[in-house]
């Protein structure tokens, strides 16, 4: 073991070493026309972080994420999060028992009193574990993405019907890959990524899609939507609202519920979100507030660390004022250090090889001059005192 421990403490460092490098500016592809941010690019908001709960079980439903909108999680006054799905808002007929939410057969769907758009949900039900009717007149019920398009819930365990009316279909549009419904009175774990469709000036420019994963298993692959779907009636592309509640179906079957939470998701660039591809209009606009960022940044700093920063902004948006203070401060730097002697140059070694690179990258990408009589002052102190990397 003390002979392992050093190695591992050496490799430990290594990497930080190569991390430290890696995780500054100007290292890959910068930003483009249509992409905001560089490769690897620090400036890049960092993910949240999310706690990510635990998996249910037959016998006791799992915990949501931290981020999760709980929509039903087995306490009574959880009812009041929901009505029914009538004009009038009035409180629904259903009931919760024993930590279930049970649909009463002939009081109506019902609905959630918040309104959604895209999002992550996650919906268990149960059906009657005595068998009762067949096809669509066993264990029916479904899931209303924004009140709008159905995800089908229905007891298909050897229980043929039409293929998309079958469980965890998409109504009407869509039948699932494979059917890995479990048998009458166990529960059923729906886990659906949902997509509204978009128009822009009347017109459709994305489709919208429903991904689900049935008892862990992907049942639709990103199936695109054509409209709501529907019973009997083939539906046409048609646009959503802003936002819309869930509503859960009462088809005459006592179907139970439990552990319902939702995750809003953010916007696609197409709705105006910020993501890795983006429209030339947006990329600009979001580069030009990175760079705004970066020169704020750079103010209330000095020295090397505010030059550099500010060569940080222009390869977001070129500005003047930026690159010239930035130009003042780098001819001044590499009179510095070819003033300095060679203990007190050693000294500044780190500075000016951080400096030389990024000016190596400045010019590889064109943000810079090639000839620039400062950047070549740099790189011969670095060539005469043998610092440049070894390949």
């Amino acid at each position: 073991m003390k002979q392992i421990l050093p190695k591992i403490l050496a490799g430990s460092l290594s990497l930080l070493a190569v991390s430290a490098i890696a995780d500054g500016p100007f290292y890959g592809d910068p930003p483009n026309a249509t992409h905001p941010w560089g490769v690897h690019d620090m400036n890049r908001p960092q993910p949240v972080h999310v706690y990510p709960g635990s998996f249910s079980s037959d016998e006791h439903p799992g915990t949501p994420p931290s981020d999760a909108v709980i929509l039903f999680g087995g306490r009574p006054e959880d009812i009041e999060k929901w009505q029914a799905d009538k004009p009038t808002g009035e409180p629904t007929k259903w009931i919760v028992e024993n930590g279930l939410l049970q649909c009463v057969p002939g009081s109506g769907y019902i609905r959630t009193k918040q309104e959604f758009s895209d999002c992550q949900l996650h919906v268990e039900w149960s059906e009657p574990e005595n068998i009762e009717g067949a096809s669509q007149g066993r264990g029916n019920s479904g899931v209303f993405l924004m009140g709008q398009v159905e995800v089908q819930v229905l007891d298909s365990y050897n229980n043929p019907t039409y293929p998309d009316g079958s469980a965890s279909s998409i109504y009407g549009i869509n039948p699932p890959m494979v059917n890995v419904i479990r048998p009458p009175g166990k529960w059923q774990t729906y886990d659906i990524v949902f997509r509204r469709p978009l128009f822009k000036d009347g017109k459709e420019v994305d489709p919208g899609y429903i991904t689900v994963f049935v008892n862990g298993v992907l049942t639709q692959d990103h199936t695109a939507l054509e409209g709501k779907g529907g019973h009997k009636s083939r539906s046409v592309a048609q646009p959503f609202p802003e936002t819309g509640p869930l509503k859960l179906q009462d088809h005459g079957n006592p179907v139970r519920f439990r552990n319902i939470w939702l995750r809003p998701l953010p916007k696609r660039a197409i709705d105006g979100g910020d993501t890795s591809n983006m429209s030339e209009e947006a990329t600009t606009a979001k580069r030009a507030e990175i760079a705004k960022g970066i020169r704020e940044d750079a103010a209330k700093l000095e020295g090397t660390a505010k030059m550099l920063r500010l060569f940080e902004s222009i390869v977001y948006q070129d500005d003047a004022a930026a690159r010239k203070e930035a130009t003042a401060a780098l001819d001044a730097f590499a009179g510095e250090v070819k003033a300095l002697d060679a203990a007190k140059l050693n000294d500044k070694k780190g500075d000016i090889l951080k400096v030389t690179a990024a000016l190596q990258y400045l010019t590889k990408f064109k943000f810079i001059e090639p000839e620039n009589a400062s950047k070549t002052a740099l790189e011969q102190l670095v060539n005469t005192n043998g610092w440049q990397k070894k390949k």
